[in-house]
């Protein structure tokens, strides 16, 4: 896929696929990561003397429920460009499309919330033609739906002969598609499921020295080894096929680390306790990794040249179980520039941030489904679509 650096784009019209579905109260924008990571890609194509064009979706909505409208993010960027915005509070009427086809070099037109339209998430030829009549290039720099194929990132390329994918984009596949080549490859994975999370351990067993495991995940584990986890979060279904992969990873030459120790809560009194990881008793649950399974950690997340963390140590919302995945962030923030640390989005940012800047990190993803369907090894259905319309 060609990078909007390698494309002519002078003087030219953009329509820029961005990833604006941040988390909004009130009107307004509690976090701003995924816009400020658009930025460097807006700003290169304004220094090309360009007009850019900027479309998102934001949320779930039904209808147009104003709730979802983009106007808390008009507001942001007016305020970081130090410059008045067009607005369409349509992305495809012809109003809008007008707005496009007249504005000026180096000024921006935001399009409202695709997702007011159904046909965005069918993909519907129609509906990308449309918006293809926005501007002369489109560029994707959206990672964040970069995994499904929806009509401003798939059926709109068939409309371009000028495309390419912008700098988030890139580096997003920089870092998590081209990681296997280091020595001392660490895979830290946590969360509440095993199975979101099974082909990206199927991926990396004898491609990676260590892989770590936290989170409610572990407890599938366990049971699939015949070992009490009193009440903690079990998928049942999946002990067969967590048990045949707990048994791959030891044939294998890659490491298995699992918890030495768990707090855990009496799911009666509310009691917390730091329990062995074989002394959990039947009415208590597992909600966090304990101090001694932070030190083992640590040690091997140390000893790597490379990180990648995908998922919580615990049930971190909850500050009573959440030191086991603000220390693991600590830990991984320090490693120093020797060692490459990569973050796979979602719940993990949202966990890091708590505690940590996302500058202390080698590259922090925007995108969480997206993020573990690279590590997955799997192709992203907008490369599919890429290399369909090419």
């Amino acid at each position: 896929m060609l990078s909007v650096a390698n494309l002519n784009i002078k003087n030219k019209k953009v329509l820029i696929r961005v990833d604006y579905n941040v988390p909004i109260n009130k009107g307004v924008i509690i976090n701003d990561y995924r816009i400020k990571s658009s930025i460097e890609t807006i700003n290169y194509c304004l220094s090309q003397n360009c007009s850019v064009v900027l479309m998102s979706h934001l949320g779930r909505p039904i209808d147009n429920n104003d709730q979802y409208s983009l106007n808390p993010v008009l507001e942001y960027l007016e305020e970081y460009f130090n410059t008045y915005i067009h607005f369409s509070d349509d992305c495809i009427s012809n109003e809008s499309i007008e707005i496009s086809n007249n504005l000026l070099p180096r000024e921006i037109h935001l399009l409202e919330n695709l997702r007011y339209y159904k046909q965005e998430i069918n993909n519907d030829v129609s509906f990308a033609k449309k918006l293809s009549k926005h501007a002369d290039v489109y560029i994707c720099d959206s990672f964040g739906t970069s995994h499904r194929k929806h009509a401003s990132n798939s059926a709109i390329l068939s409309f371009f002969k000028y495309k390419s994918i912008g700098f988030l984009m890139s580096k997003e596949l920089k870092y998590l598609k081209n990681n296997l080549s280091y020595k001392n490859l660490t895979i830290v994975i946590g969360g509440a499921k095993i199975s979101s999370k099974l082909k990206m351990i199927k991926y990396f067993i004898n491609n990676c020295r260590n892989i770590i495991i936290g989170g409610a995940m572990v407890f599938t584990i366990l049971k699939s080894l015949n070992k009490k986890v009193g009440r903690s979060l079990v998928e049942n279904d999946m002990l067969e096929e967590s048990k045949e992969i707990f048994n791959k990873i030891k044939s294998s030459s890659t490491k298995l680390l699992l918890p030495d120790d768990i707090v855990c809560e009496n799911d009666k009194s509310k009691k917390i306790t730091l329990k062995n990881i074989n002394d959990i008793s039947d009415d208590e649950v597992g909600l966090d990794i304990g101090p001694e399974t932070l030190i083992k950690y640590t040690h091997y997340i140390k000893n790597s040249d490379c990180i990648i963390w995908n998922g919580p140590m615990g049930k971190f919302e909850d500050l009573s179980f959440a030191v086991g995945t603000h220390t693991l962030s600590e830990v991984i923030a320090n490693c120093g520039e020797h060692i490459t640390t990569i973050i796979g989005g979602g719940d993990t940012v949202s966990a890091i941030e708590m505690t940590q800047s996302l500058d202390s990190f080698t590259h922090v993803s925007t995108g969480g489904g997206a993020s573990l369907k690279l590590l997955s090894g799997e192709k992203l259905d907008f490369q599919n679509s890429w290399e369909e319309y090419e």
